[in-house]
């Protein structure tokens, strides 16, 4: 490193930092500003991006569509995170803790809110009956691995990713630390892999649905632009299972929605209806 850090002894913000997140990074939670969030007419109201995160959830609601379950129509609005869409009124009062995606089923007597992507998934998972298994010990496995997602996918996002690609300076200390993290989760999956189809077994569940969109993106190169750095033709299993579950018709259409980046088919900002989707994915030559 040029020069070494010396921590203060009581910590104040530098809002010079840098980075891309620095403009709206603070320490503090809550409102920035008033705005309410737009309601649709379909049961489920989704607020998201399409990052990671935003798309374990589109990607649930669509596999949902495919079995032929009518009550999971969405509508999916947009929230810009770059411009702090997060922060406003509406938004905090679904998820106080200001992170995409969060969720509102109005299917009931009374809305219910519903935020962390876990959560969503383990709701939408139990509200209609799909996608984990009612056999205790099938549920379990289920659970383990998408809770091992919820622990390892921060290392992967907030501390390989941020420091590999999105940092304003290469640091070799914090790449090589998150970058050691980051193998040894991939061999985590490749060996869970190589004895099962999907993550927790022989079905397809909520924890492939929530771990493809992290780990299947990075090892198909469609994250941080790290698939040689990270030597992601290594992982046999990963790669094998990646390329299975991305060509799934639902996972192909949620995670393009709520996307504002890449090309014309790859984006829809907002999705009402699934002729929106399928209007996007004609524009594919």
């Amino acid at each position: 490193m040029s020069k070494e850090y010396t921590p203060a002894n009581i910590w104040t913000m530098d809002s010079e930092n840098g980075g891309q997140w620095a403009s709206i990074n603070r320490p503090d939670s809550g409102t920035r500003h008033q705005h309410d969030l737009p309601v649709g007419k379909q049961p489920l109201q989704l607020h998201s991006l399409a990052t990671p995160n935003g798309q374990k959830v589109t990607i649930m609601l669509e596999e949902l569509l495919a079995k032929g379950v009518t009550e999971a129509e969405y509508d999916a609005y947009l929230i810009n995170i770059g411009e702090g869409d997060q922060f406003s009124s509406g938004f905090v009062d679904i998820n106080p803790n200001s992170k995409i995606p969060a969720l509102v089923d109005h299917s009931g007597e009374s809305p219910i809110r519903i935020f962390e992507s876990a959560s969503i998934l383990l709701y939408l998972a139990e509200k209609f009956g799909h996608f984990l298994p009612s056999n205790i010990a099938a549920r379990t496995e289920t659970m383990n691995w998408l809770f091992w997602l919820q622990g390892s996918a921060p290392y992967l996002g907030g501390g390989f990713g941020h420091f590999y690609a999105y940092a304003p300076e290469k640091f070799e200390y914090p790449i090589n630390r998150f970058t050691m993290e980051t193998k040894r989760q991939l061999d985590v999956l490749d060996k869970q892999l190589a004895n099962n189809e999907y993550i927790a077994g022989d079905e397809y569940s909520i924890a492939d649905m929530a771990i493809w969109p992290w780990y299947g993106s990075l090892v198909l190169g469609n994250i941080y632009d790290a698939a040689e750095f990270l030597d992601v033709s290594s992982y046999t299993h990963v790669q094998r299972w990646a390329k299975q579950i991305s060509q799934r018709s639902a996972v192909k259409r949620g995670q393009i929605v709520n996307r504002t980046w890449g090309e014309e088919w790859e984006q829809l900002a907002e999705r009402h209806s699934a002729a929106d989707i399928d209007d996007v994915l004609k524009k594919q030559p």
